[in-house]
């Protein structure tokens, strides 16, 4: 699936919103990339997914971790597709943890997925939480780049749709000066 069909997809699924959205960084933005919206079709999350873990083939990968909530099935699928484990990382008490028994064991080749990436935060949390339980990180992906200035995690960074989509600092946006009610659509309030 090329970038246009996948564009296609999304809009078809009602996963690219458009309005006045408050992020998970805190910044405002008029369209919202709602991934789960596409997500919630296994056939779609499968093929997409697949799709991301081709980029890893040959690469020797032990692990998959995506953050919750976002992550969550971006993990599963593309662990499916690679045969190796997947699992997700949560927020306790503000800070990226693993829980339900999960654990990366020193030297596991990891990937790290998410479905949307805007300012690499929570993918740099995650990458954080690897390496300091010990896990190698060889790679960073996900379904939808719509970030936007510098982003370097320190290995490549894979995506399947690269948006190039507005953000506003909350004191400098026009859709607030505009009056426009903002929508906290995110898994973060």
């Amino acid at each position: 699936m090329k970038e246009n069909e996948l564009l296609t997809v999304f809009k078809e699924r009602g996963a690219l919103l458009e309005g006045h959205f408050r992020l998970t960084s805190g910044l405002h933005s008029n369209r919202y990339i709602q991934c789960a919206k596409v997500l919630m079709y296994p056939d779609l999350a499968e093929e997409l997914c697949t799709k991301l873990a081709a980029h890893f083939k040959g690469l020797d990968v032990d692990l998959v971790v995506g953050p919750a909530i976002g992550g969550i099935i971006v993990a599963q699928e593309v662990g499916r597709a690679l045969g190796v484990k997947a699992m997700f990382t949560e927020r306790e008490q503000g800070k990226m943890t693993l829980r339900r028994g999960f654990e990366i064991k020193a030297g596991e080749r990891v990937v790290v997925v998410e479905d949307v990436v805007t300012t690499g935060g929570s993918t740099r949390e995650v990458i954080e939480l690897v390496k300091a339980q010990g896990g190698v990180l060889i790679g960073v992906a996900s379904l939808v780049d719509r970030h936007s200035g510098d982003l370097d995690f320190g290995v490549p960074y894979y995506s399947l749709l690269k948006l190039q989509i507005d953000t506003y600092d909350p004191a400098d946006c026009p859709l607030c000066r505009d009056g426009l009610p903002v929508v906290k659509p995110g898994s973060r309030s």
